[in-house]
């Protein structure tokens, strides 16, 4: 039994099998005058006309409930008088049915619960049952019929809502149920990736940073050029690596920050150093660059940066010979990298291919993910290959501030 709204027309399903069920009753009522007609002074009709009014109160019974109700009740309190007081008036002197209420009442019942409550329906039921039975006066024939056309189709329809409650309260219990485990779930990942934060900060940082005081201590120190100059490059690379570090901790610990060691600040490597690098190893390689770099933020940048070095550094190890071209698009969305080259056209050094771990795409895809972002890859339709990232201006967190 689906819910209707209280006080609204029906729908039009409704409204057809409404009307259909008004005129079959009204058919029903018509063969029960020919059967027995009224026969008081308001003629021979008026128990008719008495009826099929009641019928067609069934149109309206999800608008005006209350009204439909009290239409019937009103016509079963004029059955009975004129039963009791003036027979023939609007009943038969002798009914051709065991009906001492409008026939339409089970039906209308049946409905009312769909709109009205339950205190007021039982009430309504009552009343229409007493009328029905007549217990002041009890019969084989209109005690036990009058229960069958009043109490049967009240039950039975509140029976049926309850059902519908049922069901839905228990629905609404499992999707409660899901979104329930689902949160737990997303807060089990977030304390996990908390105490990876916190792993990659105890034991990396640590070492790192004394790693970078080490050759800034020994810079400092040293009369050999060549080994200031090490020391340094040891000094910018450790720093480097602290920054990224700094930038994954935050990712992972959904961009609360952790202090990391001081360093001396480092500025975001260029992807035309990496280029300038290709070019010098013997990949001719473009640069093509548009838009403001300011657009996005460092942690960006550096995960650009990984883009192209993985990109270029496959391209070293399995297409030598061929050409690339580096595209970096910065727009107030973000930015766009693609990294492409032609097919290569040496062998590919065996030692230097089978360097690696094999997993560098897919560790750069998650690391794209983990700001925002997301990675293609795959052959060119006519040789070569290409890698892409389309990467968010700021690092998205769980507060919605970008950073």
């Amino acid at each position: 039994m689906s819910e209707v709204r209280r006080g609204s027309w029906p729908r039009p399903a409704d409204m057809g099998w409404l009307l259909a069920a008004a005129l079959v009753f009204a058919g029903l009522d018509f063969a029960l005058h020919w059967a027995g007609p009224t026969s008081g002074v308001l003629g021979p009709y008026a128990g008719l006309v008495l009826r099929l009014a009641c019928d067609f109160t069934l149109l309206a019974v999800f608008r005006f409930p209350d009204a439909v109700a009290g239409v019937l009740v009103v016509a079963s309190l004029a059955m009975l008088a004129s039963d009791l007081f003036w027979p023939g008036l609007l009943v038969p002197a002798h009914q051709p049915s065991l009906m001492t209420v409008p026939t339409i009442t089970p039906l209308v019942l049946s409905q009312l619960p769909r709109v009205m409550d339950r205190r007021r329906l039982l009430w309504i039921g009552g009343v229409l049952a007493v009328l029905a039975t007549r217990p002041w006066n009890p019969a084989w024939n209109t005690t036990p019929f009058g229960l069958l056309s009043t109490a049967l189709p009240v039950a039975v329809a509140l029976y049926f809502v309850a059902r519908r409650d049922l069901l839905r309260s228990l629905r609404d219990r499992a999707e409660r149920a899901e979104r329930e485990q689902h949160l737990l779930a997303e807060r089990a990942r977030a304390e996990e990736r908390r105490r990876l934060a916190g792993e990659m900060h105890d034991v990396v940082t640590h070492r790192l940073s004394l790693m970078v005081l080490h050759a800034g201590a020994l810079g400092v120190v040293s009369t050999d050029p060549s080994v200031r100059s090490a020391a340094e490059d040891i000094r910018r690379e450790g720093a480097h690596a602290l920054d990224e570090l700094r930038d994954l901790v935050g990712v992972l610990r959904d961009g609360s920050s952790i202090e990391l060691p001081a360093a001396s600040p480092a500025p975001v490597a260029s992807p035309a150093d990496l280029v300038a690098e290709s070019v010098a190893v013997g990949v001719a390689t473009e640069l093509s660059v548009s838009g403001d770099p300011d657009q996005v933020s460092p942690t960006v940048a550096r995960t650009a940066y990984r883009v192209v070095q993985e990109a270029l550094t496959n391209v070293r190890k399995h297409a030598p010979g061929s050409s690339a071209a580096v595209s970096l698009r910065y727009h107030s969305g973000g930015l766009d990298v693609c990294v492409t080259n032609t097919r290569g056209c040496l062998p590919p050094d065996p030692t230097l291919a089978g360097s690696g771990s094999g997993a560098g795409l897919s560790g750069l895809r998650q690391r794209v993910e983990l700001v925002g972002g997301q990675l293609e890859s795959g052959p060119e339709p006519g040789g070569g290959f290409r890698v892409g990232a389309i990467l968010p201006a700021y690092v998205p967190t769980t507060e919605g501030a970008p950073r």
